[in-house]
């Protein structure tokens, strides 16, 4: 389906609210979003018409919109709905009120962050307590007889992963296997989950509203305190032992740490499983740099836990020296002239801003890629005794291997290291040396010590 140009966005917003458009403006980010400012009855009002995903969707949007709805319902702190809407020709959207404060916590004093992460604890403790029965009724996704609760958001991806998989990707099938052999017990747990937890906006020192409720679904609220734990790593959420402290003590039941940890590591592989097809076949409205650099980020974050959780000191990788070639001035004169690119249209500079980080990405390939495939190539012939002639064969005969140990796990701590190698070596060849985009954080590890920020 088609993402609407931001004229027809905002033709598509005033034909579910009224009103007159001021302003609108669509979001540099991945997922089509548009805010604007509509004059209604003589008054401004800003207002957010979120779109459907047009090329990596988790649940479908009417799903999300039936639980954000029944969230709203039940007097929780999101954004008010007015409506969705379908136009024939681009993709479904529905209408929020534009939420005030912002998601991250620069300047904000330990003090004042620890109650608005509190009110958010709240908040999650709240929503696990009230009866998931209508939220099943409703028709949202939730166990089958007999299922394990604790597998239903993840089985959802993975029936995602595999109905748009046309590619070889020997990573998420490693991190599969290894998840159906260390699935996460419910223990009858069963609640309405947010799942992707961490998203809210605060002002004035306290939570203002609960945002981004598209993977909402019933399933084991565990769940609920795991996916944060990736998002710390840029907005600093506090001592996670101590919100999981909190959290006891207002639901009155112990946390399953096992558990916990095991969803953290399907929520890790979670961002392979989702946007793994979006990059090796991209659309036009592809954001396909921020899905490599998630990718890459939290398929580092999967292997930096197995190596806790198996007892592996992560190895590290060599970082190549620089191979010149003839067309290196013409590479710096295309990223330096992406670079300079200025315009007031933020949309239109943010798509400068990911072509920008494409080419730079593309110079990177140029300067040791070679080097890296060589590497991914021999560690695959080490593995299995056997040479690939090329990358794509060492991807073919890597991930023949994985799915022959998916079951059995033998090779688990071999492929581990191997792995980890792999996810630092394209982390490496997102961007120049010491860029941002390639740098990597660990998650705060269960055992207590120290995470790390890694600088390729």
């Amino acid at each position: 389906m088609k993402v609407p140009s931001d004229q027809q966005a905002g033709e598509i917003l005033v034909g579910q609210i009224g009103g007159r458009i001021v302003s609108i403006e669509r979001q540099s980010r991945w997922r089509p979003t548009w805010f604007a400012d509509v004059e209604r009855d003589g008054a401004i009002e800003r207002f957010v018409l979120r779109g459907d995903r047009p090329d990596s969707e988790a649940y479908p949007l009417r799903h999300e919109y039936t639980f954000h709805r029944m969230l709203e319902e039940r007097d929780f702190p999101v954004p008010r709905l007015y409506g969705y809407v379908e136009t024939p020709g681009t993709i479904d959207a529905f209408v929020t009120s534009f939420v005030p404060g912002v998601p991250h916590f620069d300047g904000v004093n330990d003090a004042d962050r620890d109650q608005i992460v509190d009110e958010y604890v709240q908040q999650l403790a709240q929503l696990h307590a009230i009866d998931p029965t209508p939220f099943i009724e409703a028709g949202l996704v939730h166990p089958e007889p007999g299922e394990n609760a604790g597998m239903v958001g993840h089985r959802h991806l993975e029936g995602k992963y595999r109905s748009r998989k046309a590619h070889c990707d020997p990573f998420a099938e490693f991190c599969l296997g290894w998840h159906h052999r260390h699935l996460p017990d419910a223990r009858g747990r069963l609640a309405p989950c947010i799942s992707d937890t961490g998203q809210f906006h605060h002002e004035n020192g306290h939570m203002v509203a609960i945002l981004d409720l598209e993977f909402g679904h019933v399933g084991d609220p565990m769940h609920d305190l795991t996916v944060w734990r990736m998002r710390d790593t840029l907005l600093h959420f506090g001592d996670m032992q101590k919100i999981y402290a909190r959290y006891e003590a207002l639901s009155g039941e112990p946390v399953d740490l096992e558990a916990i940890k095991l969803h953290h590591f399907a929520g890790c592989m979670g961002n392979q499983l989702m946007f793994g097809a979006a990059v090796e076949h991209p659309m036009r409205d592809t954001d396909l740099m921020t899905f490599m650099q998630w990718n890459s980020e939290t398929n580092l974050m999967a292997t930096d836990f197995l190596c806790e959780y198996l007892g592996i000191e992560p190895p590290e990788v060599e970082i190549p020296e620089l191979r010149e070639a003839s067309h290196d001035p013409t590479f710096q004169q295309l990223i330096r002239s992406l670079g300079e690119v200025s315009t007031s249209d933020a949309h239109l500079e943010h798509e400068m801003r990911l072509a920008f980080r494409m080419a730079r990405h593309l110079r990177r390939r140029s300067e040791i890629g070679d080097v890296l495939d060589a590497a991914d190539i021999e560690d695959v012939h080490a593995l299995t005794g056997r040479k690939p002639v090329d990358w794509a064969d060492a991807q073919q005969a890597l991930e023949q291997f994985v799915m022959a140990d998916a079951t059995v796990g033998r090779h688990d701590e071999a492929l581990t290291v191997l792995f980890h190698k792999r996810n630092l070596r394209r982390h490496m060849s997102l961007g120049p040396r010491g860029s941002s985009m390639t740098r990597h954080y660990e998650c705060q590890r269960f055992d207590g010590q120290p995470s790390r920020v890694v600088q390729l």
